[in-house]
């Protein structure tokens, strides 16, 4: 991130309350955002946001993380950027190997998901998501630094046990998502092992599972007949 890049986006950063979500402005809404977003456009902008990340350019991964928090979330533009700065210092806390800062990084991602929990009223709690997201962070890197290769049971278990408990639904629900989101990562974990090369035909592999991953996650989440649809008040 240059220093002009953090000079613009420095005084909607710090201590600017988060304005009001969009899905508090749509009083038809009947399914709030982050149980009812676009699979494919998710998946597409989380796969950029990955291959920034490995590539270290960081004004890119900004750029893609605060539209995946617009489309997943439907928050304000004030209220994504913040989000968005928040993952992108813990995935820069997170990213040196070795002499990664793992407790900074889990703190980001508290606050982070603070916020969502207090806009959308969820019941999960802040702390132990951080704990879930920092905890597949740390079971992929093992794995990815390690020579097992192949499949990693532990990541995906790992994502099922995030997305249950900040969705509060059965991991079984949501398993088929954490293996494709599982499946995506390995075929960027061979993305940068062969050199990170841009037109390599693995990244559209790993952006059609992360649509399904996004696909599956959303018919496990997304209200049915009968169910809940509580609209942000």
């Amino acid at each position: 991130m240059t220093a002009v890049g953090l000079r613009r986006l420095t005084p909607a950063l710090q201590g600017a309350p988060g304005s009001v979500p969009l899905a508090r402005r749509r009083e038809g809404c009947a399914v709030r955002p982050h149980r009812s977003f676009d699979p494919r456009v998710v998946g597409e902008l989380e796969c950029a946001a990955w291959v920034a990340y490995y590539r270290r350019d960081w004004v890119a991964f900004l750029g893609s993380a605060l539209r995946v928090s617009r489309n997943v979330f439907g928050l304000s533009w004030r209220t994504t950027i913040r989000c968005s700065w928040l993952v992108l210092r813990a995935n820069q806390l997170w990213a040196p190997y070795p002499g990664n800062d793992a407790e900074r990084s889990r703190r980001m991602m508290e606050r982070f998901y603070r916020i969502v929990q207090q806009l959308y009223e969820e019941p999960f709690d802040p702390a132990t998501a951080a704990d879930l997201e920092v905890e597949w962070w740390r079971v992929h890197r093992d794995h990815q630094r390690s020579d097992a290769g192949g499949d990693c049971p532990g990541l995906t278990d790992a994502l099922a046990r995030l997305y249950s408990h900040v969705y509060g639904v059965p991991e079984r629900r949501v398993r088929e998502a954490a293996e494709q989101r599982a499946l995506a990562m390995r075929h960027s974990d061979r993305w940068v092992s062969e050199g990170c090369h841009e037109g390599s035909a693995l990244i559209d592999l790993e952006r059609d599972a992360l649509v399904c991953s996004y696909s599956a996650l959303l018919a496990a989440v997304r209200p049915g007949p009968g169910e809940r649809r509580g609209v942000v008040r």
